[in-house]
């Protein structure tokens, strides 16, 4: 067995050796052996497939030099494996370059055949190029940007509706041949013509004709994926976000599944703002309906009666498990549990509640919740315990488009909580200091660490206390302004979410857009409010 990562791989020519080449794209559980080999900020995928072959025994490999981080695992693995070959690929696809990838596949081949002790078998190279098969001509979400695991595409292949066409950079292979009876070097060329005229990777030179992923009429919306640490398709999202007229959203990840929260939030929003989202049929006689919004911090929970008018809510700490943290607020409701009809969980832990009905995204629910309390609203700025994130509606309380923060705590509660700690406050107490500052400090750090150390600096200092937490509203507020540009934020504003207690972070974002934000009587329970609708909804049958 052969493992290999690149689509531009000659697969089909060490498959005329005998060869068995194996794609390895598995998320990697953990990247113990990887830090040991190499340094921390490596690209994640190339991080994970290290471990994979670590864990594999794979003793071949085939590389392909698409970055700097493919030759330094080169540089890590070459004297620990039976045959290793890195191929050098053009960024071109034109005559001069096919020269040279036809050079570069008749060296590997003679170094393979040398290794392997066998010879290139014409009939087994002909029967390894697989037909190109029909695809149906259906609508569809389409997969795009840097390469996904495995355990990626089956979550979103689980999670949406519609048929999911993995169309990233490893995955959208197609090479066809049928080779001719005529000396190898010139069947290499002709090889080496079909491997260049793929679909383009983001390394290559000429991209235009990556409109083929794009411009699709069957094309329903696009799930873009970056690597961390990667910065090439980075760039193509930026460009297609301004362009594309489908609904499109972003997700990163480090190639681990630890990251499931914020992309199903992410994808789960996606479907809800499609309509595309499966609804379940539920009905119920009780004369109340709850929502639960299930933090990382808080749980939340509002009780509507049948006019939408708020009953009853409670909110109380999460704890370590979503469950018993929804448990223990339904225990302080006032509601009989016997007049509750029906009950929609939202947050984070709104898979692992198994008493409520259904589950809405908390996108979703804190769109339909802040319209439901004020319907002027066109942008909701949301700053929770473990994520921020900005959602811009239109003239009918729909998502347009929305933004979140990445996995980062900078920007969020748990930022702020964290900061509290330093200066030997409550979060109740640094909300009001910042009111009262007088030097105008800037905190430059982005990350939680670094702005702790940095805070520790201006502390030993002498600076103030108050001048200190207003640099902290500050670098909260930016950070979360850039979220409200990436939707293209429209008056007016509303503030959801614990964040919004903080009257330090709610001025400098008042100062920053230049108006004032409307900041609900209780504005964590937006989200619950917005979950119960959806279930006195289904009571109603809409």
């Amino acid at each position: 067995m052969i493992g290999y990562t690149c689509k531009y791989t000659p697969v089909e020519l060490l498959e005329a050796f005998g060869a068995e080449p194996r794609l390895l794209n598995s998320e990697a559980s953990n990247f113990d052996y990887a830090q040991s080999v190499t340094h921390m900020n490596m690209c994640s995928h190339m991080k994970a497939f290290l471990e994979n072959v670590h864990n594999s025994g794979i003793k071949e490999l085939i590389m392909v030099n698409c970055c700097d981080s493919v030759r330094r695992v080169y540089d890590v693995l070459k004297d620990d494996m039976d045959f290793i070959f890195i191929m050098d690929l053009p960024h071109n696809d034109n005559s001069c370059a096919r020269i040279h990838l036809r050079d570069e596949l008749m060296r590997l081949a003679e170094e393979y055949g040398r290794y392997s002790g066998k010879t290139f078998d014409s009939e087994l190279f002909r029967l390894a190029f697989v037909p190109e098969q029909k695809i149906p001509r259906e609508k569809y979400i389409a997969l795009l940007g840097a390469r996904v695991g495995d355990g990626l595409y089956s979550t979103v292949n689980d999670m949406v509706p519609l048929p999911v066409r993995d169309l990233t950079c490893s995955s959208n292979r197609s090479v066809q041949l049928s080779p001719a009876d005529e000396g190898f070097s010139q069947l290499m060329e002709a090889y080496a013509a079909k491997l260049l005229g793929q679909i383009p990777c983001l390394r290559m030179a000429d991209l235009a004709g990556r409109r083929e992923l794009t411009e699709d009429p069957y094309l329903a919306g696009i799930i873009y994926h970056t690597v961390k640490f990667c910065d090439y398709y980075g760039f193509e999202y930026e460009s297609l976000r301004r362009k594309t007229t489908v609904p499109m959203v972003k997700i990163e990840t480090d190639f681990t599944m630890q990251s499931l929260g914020q992309l199903s939030t992410r994808v789960g929003g996606l479907v809800e703002s499609m309509g595309i989202r499966e609804e379940k049929t539920m009905t119920g006689n009780g004369k109340y309906f709850v929502g639960i919004d299930s933090g990382s911090t808080t749980t939340n929970v509002a009780v509507l009666d049948r006019n939408g008018s708020l009953v009853d809510s409670a909110i109380v700490r999460t704890g370590a498990k979503a469950s018993k943290g929804a448990e223990k607020a339904f225990q302080a409701l006032r509601v009989a549990k016997d007049d509750i009809a029906l009950i929609v969980a939202t947050g984070y832990g709104r898979n692992n509640i198994d008493f409520a009905d259904d589950s809405v995204t908390e996108i979703t629910c804190h769109a339909r919740g802040a319209f439901h309390m004020d319907n002027r609203v066109r942008t909701i700025i949301d700053i929770g315990g473990q994520d921020s994130k900005a959602i811009s509606l239109d003239d009918m309380g729909k998502v347009k488009n929305f933004a979140m923060n990445d996995k980062c705590a900078a920007g969020t509660g748990r930022f702020l909580e964290n900061m509290a700690k330093v200066l030997e406050m409550d979060l109740d107490g640094i909300s009001k200091a910042g009111a009262m500052w007088k030097e105008d400090i800037t905190i430059s750090s982005m990350c939680t660490v670094f702005a702790e150390s940095e805070v520790v600096s201006l502390i030993a200092d002498n600076r103030q206390i108050p001048d200190i937490v207003h640099g902290l509203n500050k670098s909260v507020a930016s950070k979360t302004m850039a979220l409200v540009n990436r939707v293209g934020g429209e008056s007016r504003y509303m503030m959801t979410g614990g964040g919004a207690r903080n009257e330090g972070v709610v001025g400098c974002i008042e100062d920053m857009i230049g108006e004032k934000v409307i900041v609900p009587e209780i504005p964590d329970l937006c989200g619950a409010i917005g979950a119960a609708l959806f279930a006195l909804d289904a009571a109603e049958g809409k």
